[in-house]
């Protein structure tokens, strides 16, 4: 399952009481104060980990909980420190306080890490407040309540390419042909309804992430559909391969198509559509689709790749271009 927004509370736990305690030894009736002081609670850590692809770990559960500190012992024994609670998630989850709605911090490179909440700290034993005038002292503090606050987690895909377009443009036939990704596919709109990654192999050492991002429908920049929860995966994507269908089923017009996408990527974010984008016509194997292929290039005044996932038509070409486009992205600016 698939899951890229939850809602959870962090909760880090208390230190440990301090303890008022005093010697006890043979032959020393007037042992001095040895309480010992509490130990660390628990902070709540959130790491990404590679690997880790999806937030469906955290969403079963909407409490975290670290443990609390041991009080301290007589003896001046330390209590024991808490340990820390480590929740795994994908590397590119933005970390955002609910109740402020600031972004805490973005997870976006696998090792990254925040604590969420701190732990309190140990309460101080007696032994702590011992002095030239006070050599029985009586006094100890409580552990500090740690910390506690409810976070939305919001998981943006990170791919070196994403695939956009209408829904039944071909997204996820091109995926399963140039990867190992197997996404559902049908004869009908919206199969995809979560992001798919796949691995493309350009050579034996090189390879870059192809993400098959769900269908855009006009109006997505308001919430329409899928609408943001599209969107929000969009953004990192770092080139867009944008793909048309030459003779879409329901009659609709391939240049429309393309401008409507267009539309809804610049209202939702106006840096998207500075966004390197490589134009590829689908279905290429199609009767007449050349000529529409043509006719959509002259009119949007930018070469349009051709491409076939049942004949492979195009495919190399395809790869080039997105090879160009990476090459372009890693030089020194």
């Amino acid at each position: 399952m698939f899951v890229d927004r939850v809602q959870i509370e962090v909760a880090a736990g208390n230190g440990g009481q301090g303890m008022c305690s005093f010697r006890r030894e043979k032959y020393v009736p007037l042992g001095g104060p040895a309480g010992g002081d509490g130990g660390d609670g628990g902070s709540v850590i959130l790491r990404a980990e590679p690997g880790v692809d999806s937030l469906a770990a955290l969403a079963h559960r909407k409490q975290w909980r670290a443990q609390h500190g041991a009080a301290g012992g007589s003896s001046n024994c330390h209590g024991r420190n808490a340990g820390d609670l480590t929740l795994l998630v994908p590397p590119g989850t933005i970390v955002i306080d609910e109740a402020s709605g600031l972004a805490l911090k973005d997870l976006a490179a696998p090792g990254d890490w925040i604590v969420a909440a701190k732990g309190g700290g140990g309460g101080w034993g007696n032994a702590h407040f011992k002095s030239s005038t006070n050599r029985a002292p009586r006094e100890t503090t409580p552990g500090e309540k740690g910390e506690s606050r409810r976070l939305l987690l919001e998981l943006k895909v990170i791919a070196d390419v994403g695939l956009v377009g209408k829904p039944n443009a071909g997204k996820s036939t091109l995926l399963s042909r140039l990867s190992r990704a197997r996404p559902e596919i049908a004869d009908y709109a919206f199969t995809t309804k979560t992001p798919i990654l796949g691995i493309v192999a350009i050579s034996r050492d090189r390879s870059f992430v192809l993400a098959d991002l769900p269908g855009l429908i006009e109006g997505a920049h308001a919430g329409i559909g899928l609408g943001h929860e599209f969107l929000r995966h969009v953004e990192r994507a770092g080139i867009l391969v944008h793909l048309v269908e030459p003779m879409p089923v329901d009659g609709s017009d391939p240049l429309a198509n393309y401008r409507a996408i267009r539309d809804e990527l610049v209202l939702y974010d106006e840096s998207l559509g500075e966004r390197p984008e490589i134009v590829v016509m689908s279905k290429s194997e199609l009767p007449d689709a050349d000529a529409i292929r043509a006719e959509f290039a002259r009119e949007i005044g930018r070469d349009v790749i051709g491409v076939s996932a049942v004949t492979g038509q195009g495919l190399d070409t395809l790869l080039r271009a997105v090879v160009v486009e990476l090459d372009h992205r890693r030089q020194p600016s």
